[in-house]
């Protein structure tokens, strides 16, 4: 029976490329000169965090990273701005985190997003994917097509094709 996997991943290497450019463009840009501004990855949860100065720089590096991530293939929606940044001396500080993989709660939007379609499909969720099967390869294809255009807060990608 055909089947495919419905994930949401981010390449470590691609996101470490990224973020080296990012870090070069910032050295080299004239409104950094001068500026104590870091950024650090952590290769082994996904999380970035950026140290700078002020919240006007702190937007700039992050404008820098995402755009530099994009051209790498990353996702823009593959980054978790949403934490607050906080005061650590004369320094501010963010955490940004990586979506690496569906959560529960998206997992059961998406598979009831799938049924409510009314494609001849069956969506099982395992782990953090979720795999689509059905009878035809069409049925497959027409769900891809569907959930590429809805969106769900996360990149989706679609793995694992098997006929």
């Amino acid at each position: 029976m055909p089947s495919f996997d419905v994930i949401s991943k981010v390449d470590a290497q691609a996101v470490e490329n990224a973020i080296n450019v990012a870090k070069k463009e910032i050295v080299n840009r004239y409104d950094f000169h001068g500026s104590k501004t870091e950024v650090d990855l952590n290769k082994k949860e996904l999380t970035l965090l950026i140290t700078t100065e002020n919240e006007m720089r702190l937007n700039a590096v992050l404008d820098i990273i995402i755009a530099r991530g994009s051209k790498q293939g990353i996702d823009p929606r593959s980054y978790d701005v949403s934490k607050e940044h906080y005061a650590s001396g004369p320094m501010i500080k963010k955490d940004v985190k990586l979506k690496n993989g569906l959560d529960k709660d998206t997992m059961k939007k998406i598979a009831k997003a799938i049924k409510d379609t009314g494609i001849k499909v069956q969506a099982a969720q395992m782990d953090n994917i979720i795999r689509v099967t059905g009878k035809k390869i069409d049925d497959l294809q027409a769900v891809m097509a569907f959930l590429r255009k809805g969106d769900y807060g996360f990149p989706l990608q679609f793995d694992n094709m098997k006929s």
